[in-house]
């Protein structure tokens, strides 16, 4: 039963020519120029309209300065309605202070105050009803009243501030839509002659990915067993090498009188019963493991594995799993149906533990079938 491990197949793969290395990466050169030429003529664009772009985000009466006025508008027609409210008189005073003390905020702005006359004089208005109102020497009505003139004072600041900003778009506009004709068509022929470097360039990096892709299947199927769609002995030693240094665990099942089954059925009905048990493997085991077939009738099943009891309860399921499937199996000396006989062992991957680990296991197994199959083992830590 000792049986070992092939190395993966290596595949040499030639180098391209040198002459086809050469067109590859001229049209690959001469595309990328293209879009480079590309990038450079739109930045050059972009950096003749920045100042364009800047003036109409830096004009007086910015977007933020707008927000601000609006803002503070807002907050002085809340402090109207928490007056004219019938709530108490005491609860509506502190609510109006608070809220003309948030619009007096934003509206203190020194761009407001230098560039609209309006401004200073109704934020004296409104440090006058703040007084007022803490002193309660001004009643609701009256108090809205005084409310009246700092409300159109920042209205007046918005529609003007509105006004700057679409005068600013329409210098914006005009100043850069002759630019747009220059940057589209010269944008166009640009993009278009990298196009065609580009696909050039593709049509030869396909023929190379074909060619690569060819090979890919072909080490595809050299890795699976063409049966079950499993990995194969090939695949098994890969899989080891690519998880260097983790614990593992290495399980064999060996189908219990398979050649009697195949005697009994045909080799047809042998095939679907193989098909059949890879899938069961693979369920029992929570699709946690990868499986692989080694020969006619052995599996191999790799996965992670902490400890030695671990990989007990996985062999345990296994032997379980099969006798609950009950497949039925009439040429079974034992008069059973289809059973396994599984060895396992843990090991910590490498390419020198493997081997012992492989062995181990299949000396567990071949116990398992000295002492009259449909069980398992487990040898201790390889």
């Amino acid at each position: 039963m000792i049986s070992k491990t092939k190395p993966a197949a290596k595949l040499l793969i030639q180098p391209r020519p040198l002459a086809r290395q050469h067109r590859y990466i001229t049209w690959l050169s001469l595309s990328l120029m293209s879009f480079l030429a590309l990038m450079v003529l739109i930045v050059y664009e972009s950096r003749w309209v920045y100042p364009e772009i800047q003036a109409y985000f830096s004009q007086t009466g910015n977007l933020t300065g707008q927000q601000l006025a609006t803002r503070s508008r807002v907050y002085l027609q809340n402090t109207q309605s928490e007056l004219l409210t019938d709530q108490p008189e005491q609860a509506a005073f502190d609510a109006a202070i608070l809220n003309i003390e948030l619009a007096y905020g934003l509206f203190d702005v020194h761009v407001y105050r230098q560039e609209y006359e309006c401004a200073e004089p109704n934020l004296m208005i409104l440090n006058r009803v703040l007084a007022q109102l803490e002193l309660r020497e001004l009643d609701r009505v009256a108090a809205v009243g005084e409310l009246l003139e700092p409300i159109q004072c920042l209205t007046h600041i918005e529609m003007n501030q509105l006004d700057q900003r679409g005068a600013a778009i329409n210098d914006f506009s005009g100043s850069t839509r002759q630019h747009n004709q220059v940057l589209t068509y010269s944008s166009l022929l640009i993009f278009v002659m990298g196009l065609v470097f580009w696909s050039l360039h593709e049509r030869q990096l396909r023929r190379t990915d074909r060619a690569t892709q060819e090979t890919f299947e072909w080490m595809q199927r050299a890795m699976r067993d063409p049966l079950t769609g499993i990995g194969n002995r090939s695949a098994l030693h890969q899989d080891v090498l690519a998880k260097q240094h983790q614990s593992l665990g290495l399980i064999l099942v060996d189908i219990d009188f398979f050649k009697q089954y195949n005697d009994a059925y045909g080799h047809p009905q042998g095939d679907t019963l193989l098909r059949q048990l890879a899938t069961l493997i693979g369920e029992t085991l929570n699709d946690e493991a990868q499986l692989y077939r080694l020969g006619g009738d052995e599996f191999a099943a790799l996965l992670r594995c902490s400890d030695t009891d671990t990989l007990k309860s996985y062999c345990r399921q296994l032997i379980e799993g099969i006798r609950e499937a009950n497949f039925a199996h009439p040429a079974h000396p034992d008069k059973k149906g289809v059973t396994f006989s599984v060895g396992g062992c843990r090991f910590v991957a490498d390419e020198a533990t493997f081997a012992y680990a492989y062995e181990a296991a299949d000396k567990a197994l071949y116990r398992v079938k000295t002492a009259g199959r449909d069980g398992w083992q487990v040898t201790e830590d390889a």
